[in-house]
């Protein structure tokens, strides 16, 4: 009996010292930095890039987890914006957010559901974020909020006015210039910053929901049959992310940055992707007004069959109009330098050619 007492009393003590030991090792670093949209196009750029650069403090908000996320060890979190419940969650131990949850759509179908997850979610995130007592947040706007003209010769920066005369008509561009004005007015409290980042049109790898390559998607395709009169602005995904991660440490309150790589017109832009695809840009272009009241009637005609239409109007309005603008100061504040608009194209080329054309 005596050589049994020891033993017994060493296999209740074990155990215990063990999972002390065990516990210690697997408790996780509480979250303490929020990022809304993070499985979007330039959501999963920026959640990769801070866990490559080491980050382990990372809470992902999104409407429904995808694999590829559970596998980087970030902690996930399912809801919505627009639900001030999920909200108030989501929000609670974090000192700094990364605000990309959005919709972008050139249909007017979805003007109700962009106004409510742009504006509505807004407000209640940045009413949550002060209620938190979160210091920082960086929001991803758009460059459409400001650079947008009927003539190539105005380039915009950071001082311009939103052309609500021009954006009124397209509700993705009105829901984003009525999301910074709620962010700058609800976000603004002792102790808190909010940085706003404008980029153009995001091209590069890895766009699974072609959110912003669809044109180079369709160009390939030869979906596009016509050259549009206007001129855009285009810019890696890849420097875009690296631009947020700078603003949250360096970004001054109340401001916004404009992020682009160079201010091309269509014909240029067709013409460097007819050299790296072997498609052959169209030649055909229309005036302004023709194409643009072209579309409205095919889009119409469709609508009223109820079939989705080939033509969408907006898309083609405004392909009319330019969209140019400056990145001085991003590049001054924030050490903003794009690499070569070559490399993004090709990039996208290739990425849309293995996952949408079958390799072709």
């Amino acid at each position: 009996m005596a050589t049994k007492t020891p033993k017994k009393r060493t296999a209740e003590i074990v155990p215990k010292k063990s999972t002390k030991r065990h516990a210690a090792v697997v408790k996780k670093v509480p979250p303490t930095t929020l990022i809304t949209g993070g499985t979007g196009f330039l959501g999963s750029h920026l959640v990769r890039q801070l866990v490559e650069s080491g980050a382990k403090d990372i809470r992902v908000m999104a409407t429904s987890i995808p694999e590829w996320l559970l596998g980087l060890g970030v902690d996930t979190f399912e809801g919505s914006v627009t639900n001030a419940d999920d909200v108030a969650r989501a929000v609670d131990g974090v000192t700094e957010i990364y605000h990309l949850a959005g919709k972008v759509s050139r249909d007017k179908d979805n003007s109700r559901e962009m106004y409510k997850l742009h504006v509505d979610g807004t407000r209640l995130l940045c009413d949550a974020a002060t209620k938190a007592g979160v210091k920082t947040m960086v929001l991803a706007s758009s460059s459409g909020t400001i650079a947008v003209s009927e003539t190539a010769d105005v380039v915009a920066d950071e001082t311009y006015s939103a052309p609500l005369d021009i954006i009124a008509r397209w509700p993705y561009y009105a829901s984003k210039a009525y999301q910074e004005m709620g962010a700058l007015e609800r976000f603004n409290g002792k102790g808190a910053r909010l940085v706003i980042l404008n980029p153009s049109l995001l091209l590069g790898p890895g766009d699974d929901r072609l959110s912003s390559t669809k044109v180079v998607l369709d160009f390939m395709a030869r979906k596009i049959g016509a050259v549009p009169n206007g001129g855009l602005n285009f810019v890696d995904v890849r420097d875009t992310a690296q631009a947020f991660r700078v603003a949250m440490q360096k970004g001054r309150h109340g401001h916004r940055y404009l992020l682009g790589a160079v201010n091309w017109t269509f014909v240029k832009f067709f013409d460097r992707l007819e050299r790296l695809t072997k498609v052959a840009s169209p030649r055909l272009a229309f005036p302004s007004k023709f194409a643009i009241a072209g579309a409205q009637v095919i889009d119409s005609l469709f609508r009223q069959w109820n079939f989705t239409s080939p033509v969408q109007a907006d898309e083609v309005e405004m392909a009319e109009y330019f969209w140019y603008f400056k990145h001085d100061k991003a590049r001054r504040e924030l050490g903003f330098t794009p690499r070569d608009p070559s490399d993004t194209l090709n990039d996208t080329v290739r990425y849309l050619r293995e996952n949408f054309l079958g390799g072709k």
